[in-house]
């Protein structure tokens, strides 16, 4: 009887979840602006410029990557444990 009683409710609720589903694609409203002006600039930013990421956010590789196998200098903080 338990079992049922489960196996029903997870049917209801996984009923309930596939019906609340969006019909149609999410549009904005006719009135109002996708983007807004950023603070202390004159104009808004284009959809590249928004998709554009800034030099912090994806940095540029700065060390040669080893090709070979190379001894390790004596590291002066690589202490043993206490």
């Amino acid at each position: 009887m338990v079992k049922s009683v489960k196996s029903v409710l997870i049917l209801a609720l996984g009923v309930t979840l596939a019906a609340c589903g969006a019909r149609a694609p999410l549009e904005p409203l006719a009135s109002s602006d996708m983007t807004t002006t950023p603070f202390g600039e004159s104009e808004r930013p284009d959809a590249e410029q928004l998709l554009e990421l800034p030099t912090l956010a994806a940095p540029e590789r700065s060390v040669e990557l080893r090709r070979r196998s190379e001894e390790r200098e004596d590291d002066p903080f690589d202490l043993p444990p206490d």
